[in-house]
């Protein structure tokens, strides 16, 4: 039986398991401090906690769930790791250089079930949720990447924005964020963590009344309904209209901004036209709402998509700007691998599927 991931607990939780297992609450404190500031990779590490505690942690946790399957490091530093769980399922987390730190990108389900028709993530459906745990060891995986280099690096900003509906597994992905933002531990900013949703507006509700106060990115990629739909199949059962309606509550609730991302697509959503109905849309809302446009990375299965011309990119960006909506264009990342988000582990099975096939790499 696979053990559980120890970076699941919190440190409240932590201290509460302990009592409950025979231990003394007062260790929780140090067995943190070893998780995340020492960043040891096994429990005999923990040199300096009595070896009756570290028996019982070991007979229930883990520290390795996750394990490294295919790394790729691009020209432009950025590294994607596919990474294997106990189950032997894949996952993708991606380590950024940016001019403002060191951003990892974290998956938080197996597959997804959103099924956005350009997504390389949604080739292969959800199976199951990732524990927090399995979420915050991506950054400790990423961490350990660092520490190795010798270079004294740290994360500084983690988006959840890797494969699956973070929103779809709503008290984990939380969890994790409690994890990662203890001042005991990671230490990060609620400023610089960013989760991103295709748009459940009962989920952004509950966002809005938690007290998680990390920054809301919601993946809108059409200005109405009809081509909305026609590109993300979320949109049947959320229109716009409904999900406008939970981003103003979130507005007023929490009084913080929120980007909306825009995937710019050739010729289908990238017009001067979708743009200046974009404007409308988020006119009334301009003063806390910026639009990060994002150039499309081409995915071989959904070859009806292409990636936007310079000329609509532009376009699509001046005439945001001529109607006072705050926006950028994102910087890429990563393109000389396997860049778009999915992708990496959905070669890697395909992959798989043909080595476990007798014959089949002959008829290819």
């Amino acid at each position: 039986m696979n053990k559980s991931s120890i970076y699941g607990l919190t440190l409240e939780q932590l201290r509460s398991w302990l009592p409950e297992h025979g231990q003394k609450k007062s260790r929780a404190s140090r067995i943190w401090e070893w998780l995340y500031q020492e960043r040891v990779h096994d429990f005999p590490a923990m040199s300096d906690v009595r070896q009756e505690c570290l028996d019982v942690l070991s007979e229930h946790f883990t520290m390795n769930s996750l394990s490294e399957h295919v790394k790729q490091e691009s020209a432009d530093g950025t590294v994607k790791f596919l990474l294997r769980m106990q189950d032997g399922n894949l996952i993708e987390t991606v380590l950024m250089r940016q001019k403002y730190g060191l951003t990892v990108c974290v998956t938080t389900q197996v597959g997804c079930n959103i099924g956005c028709s350009f997504c390389a993530s949604g080739l292969i459906k959800k199976s199951r949720d990732l524990t927090a745990g399995e979420i915050v060891e991506q950054i400790m995986h990423v961490q350990r990447h660092l520490d190795a280099a010798g270079q004294d690096e740290r994360v500084t900003n983690v988006v959840v924005m890797g494969i699956g509906e973070p929103f779809d597994n709503f008290q984990h992905m939380s969890d994790f964020i409690e994890v990662i933002k203890d001042r005991k531990g990671l230490a990060l900013a609620a400023k610089r963590i960013t989760v991103s949703t295709s748009g459940l507006p009962d989920k952004i509700k509950e966002f809005a009344d938690s007290s998680l106060q990390v920054n809301l990115a919601i993946s809108l990629h059409a200005p109405n309904n009809e081509l909305r739909t026609h590109i993300m199949k979320i949109n049947r059962a959320f229109p716009i209209e409904q999900l406008m309606d939970a981003v103003d509550y979130y507005l007023a609730t929490t009084n913080k901004r929120i980007m909306f991302e825009y995937i710019l697509l050739r010729d289908v959503n990238d017009q001067r036209e979708h743009a200046a109905e974009l404007a409308e849309l988020l006119s009334s809302r301009r003063s806390m709402v910026s639009v990060n446009l994002i150039p499309y990375n081409p995915v071989d299965e959904h070859s009806q998509y292409q990636r936007s011309t310079e000329e609509s990119i532009l376009g699509f960006y001046d005439t945001l700007k001529k109607n006072n909506i705050n926006s950028t264009v994102r910087m890429e990342h990563g393109t000389d691998i396997d860049a778009a988000c999915g992708q990496l582990r959905s070669k890697q099975m395909k992959n798989n599927a043909v080595e476990s096939e007798p014959g089949r790499l002959a008829l290819g």
